[in-house]
């Protein structure tokens, strides 16, 4: 008697039906997520930007004859750096929209490279200045911001391979 009040074609209905809002729920939280994510990375890539040319107008007017040459070279390479993958940034921005996990990574590895390679830097190359001759511990901190720089740009490599045009 149950199977016999029991219409399948409704019920195929009602999970095609349920599929559909389903899936375009996903697309909903999908397209959010990646509309945060790109203004995540341009916000990032913005506020190192300013401070790049802050740090590199501090450094070319502030610290001339504070430091030694070397020092000043230092501080030069910190902030080329920064900006070389600040500008990275700014492309990857244009790549999140590819639903990329390997963007993500980049993404990440690329904030963390600017943080640990050109922030170590600009602290060993002031150090004298700052009293902080002491902390030898900053000097390892470099080559870590420099594997993550590496690791960022292999993420984007790919991500390229897997971007479809």
């Amino acid at each position: 008697m149950l199977l016999e009040s029991f219409n399948i074609d409704k019920f195929v209905k009602l999970g095609v039906l349920l599929r559909s809002k389903f899936y375009r729920f996903i697309g909903i939280l999908q397209s959010r997520f990646l509309i945060f994510m790109n203004k995540q990375i341009i916000l990032t890539a913005s506020l190192f930007g300013v401070i790049a040319v802050i740090l590199g107008a501090f450094g070319a007017h502030g610290l001339e004859g504070k430091i030694t040459e070397r020092h000043l070279d230092t501080w030069k390479t910190a902030n080329e750096y920064q900006f070389y993958h600040t500008l990275a940034l700014l492309f990857l921005s244009t790549f999140s929209r590819a639903k990329s996990q390997s963007i993500k990574v980049s993404y990440i590895m690329f904030t963390l490279g600017i943080l640990l390679f050109s922030g170590s830097l600009y602290v060993l190359s002031t150090r004298n200045l700052l009293g902080i001759e002491h902390l030898s511990f900053i000097g390892p901190i470099t080559p870590l911001g420099g594997v993550c720089f590496i690791i960022g740009w292999i993420a984007l490599f790919i991500a390229a391979l897997k971007h479809r045009a």
